[in-house]
């Protein structure tokens, strides 16, 4: 058989092996397989080394040197039965157990240094700078845009045992659907948490407000300000969590907007008129100072960040005759 085909052969054998679903015949001819040179030794020793330290075997599984030499010995013993391996002296049996248990002792440290191991993955920092947008792909597949000034950070070991990141600012996220490990977004004052779903989540720390549109399935919404129960969103609902008061209020809107940033675009739905400007410097990357009488200020409108300049945003807002604005140095 060709080299490649050769070692997928191999790479059966020893997946059935680990599952405890090898038969005597095929657990035979990895043996003898694994005997007939050092380099297959050595290959073999590899092969259960990465799915050892992949983590593709229960966490419950303890590795014990004497049951796996005990079943090893029964294995044998029962292809003994067979009329073609009954020359098999308890000589030559002690030699390839020794042989599989050299390939299966080192990776006792793998399992007792597994969880250490997990506990010791990097961190993953991904950021938007102002001015600008970033789009990128998690280990799982998830989708997420991240708009100017926010960032997201997330294990090395993202997607092994739990799926959780920490936001700062706003994201868009599409989140691949794995009902065995939800999706979890955590900031200071509110939590997120999915299986598979469309949404975008803004937490800009200098925001006054927390805020999420979901534009499809289904999330968890833990507030972190104040004891409550879990809120849920569905589609085309949108939360807003004041963050001095600890207050959620939910309703319903066009959530089709409410990610309109990552297509260039500033959306505007009845904000505020200070997030409104923080909006703008994080797009523009410039600094602007809202008077304490506009603060409470709500705004509606739609701009192309392509195209417009931040003196013809400001020009616009202005022509409703409830701001004026201008330049100082």
């Amino acid at each position: 058989m060709h080299t490649e085909e050769k070692y997928n052969d191999i790479d059966k054998l020893i997946a059935s092996y680990l599952s405890n679903e090898l038969d005597e015949k095929s657990f035979s001819e990895l043996k003898r397989w694994s005997m007939e040179s050092e380099t297959n030794r050595i290959y073999v020793r590899d092969q259960l080394e990465i799915w050892f330290s992949s983590g593709v075997l229960s966490d419950k599984t303890f590795f014990n040197k004497n049951e796996a030499f005990d079943l090893f010995k029964q294995r044998v013993a029962e292809a003994g039965r067979n009329k073609r391996l009954r020359r098999f002296s308890w000589k030559v049996i002690y030699r390839v157990a020794a042989v599989v248990l050299l390939l299966l002792l080192p990776l006792a440290t793998y399992w007792q240094g597994k969880e250490a191991v997990k506990h010791n993955f990097a961190d993953m920092v991904v950021e938007a700078p102002l001015g600008a947008r970033t789009k990128l792909y998690l280990p799982d597949g998830t989708l997420v845009w991240l708009n100017a000034g926010s960032k997201i950070v997330y294990s090395q070991g993202f997607g092994v045992d739990d799926r959780n990141l920490s936001l700062e600012g706003e994201g868009y996220f599409e989140v691949t659907k794995n009902e065995k490990i939800p999706f979890v977004v955590e900031t200071r004052e509110l939590n997120l948490k999915v299986l598979g779903t469309k949404f975008n989540f803004k937490n800009y720390p200098e925001d006054e407000e927390v805020t999420v549109n979901l534009m499809e399935g289904k999330v968890a919404l833990q507030n972190e300000l104040k004891k409550m129960p879990a809120l849920y969103l569905t589609p085309r609902e949108k939360m807003v969590l004041n963050k001095r008061t600890g207050i959620i209020k939910k309703s319903k809107t066009h959530v089709e907007y409410s990610n309109a940033w990552s297509r260039n675009e500033l959306f505007f739905d009845e904000e505020l008129l200070e997030d409104i400007a923080k909006k703008l410097m994080r797009s523009y990357d410039v600094k602007i100072q809202v008077a304490d009488s506009l603060r409470n200020k709500r705004f509606y409108g739609s701009f192309k960040i392509i195209g417009n300049t931040i003196d013809e945003v400001l020009q616009t807002i202005a022509s409703t005759n409830r701001m004026q604005y201008r330049y100082e140095d």
